[in-house]
């Protein structure tokens, strides 16, 4: 009985705490998940090559504001074959990177998602610096403590 009384407890603080951190995960198949997805698909392109799909593994929206953390593939779940890629054939790669891995930050402008600054293949948390918190705390705050 106590194990239950604990199991429901947690679940109604972790409940809390994802209310109080501000921001919201716009749920699969959405239309707002779609168009954060859709906006970053483009940049994703020019470095992959088309077509891109995505595994998400955050999204968080406050507002006008958003950040993803993503792993791009082929549609089906085909890894993405870095050597093959127009940004491969570019240079634009580091070379002890997991590639495919990348990160997005986004504001709502004229009713629409657009990606202000994204990296794929990082291997920092780039957008901890100072400035990018400043303005995208709301989605980010987690790791911009102390800035």
């Amino acid at each position: 009985m106590r194990w239950i009384a604990l199991t429901v407890g947690l679940s109604v603080l972790l409940a809390t705490l994802a209310g109080a951190q501000g921001w919201h995960e716009p749920k699969r198949g959405t239309v707002e998940r779609k168009a954060l997805m859709d906006a970053l698909r483009g940049p994703a392109q020019s470095l992959f090559g088309a077509p891109v799909e995505f595994v998400v593994g955050e999204l968080r929206v406050s507002g006008n504001l958003a950040f993803a953390m993503v792993r791009a593939q082929r549609p089906g779940g085909i890894p993405i074959q870095i050597e093959t890629t127009p940004g491969w054939a570019r240079n634009e790669f580091m070379y002890d990177a997991d590639h495919t891995s990348g990160q997005a930050l986004y504001r709502k402008e004229g009713g629409r998602w657009v990606v202000k600054d994204y990296t794929f293949g990082a291997t920092d948390v780039w957008w901890s610096y100072g400035p990018i918190c400043k303005v995208y705390r709301p989605v980010i705050a987690d790791v911009c403590q102390g800035m």
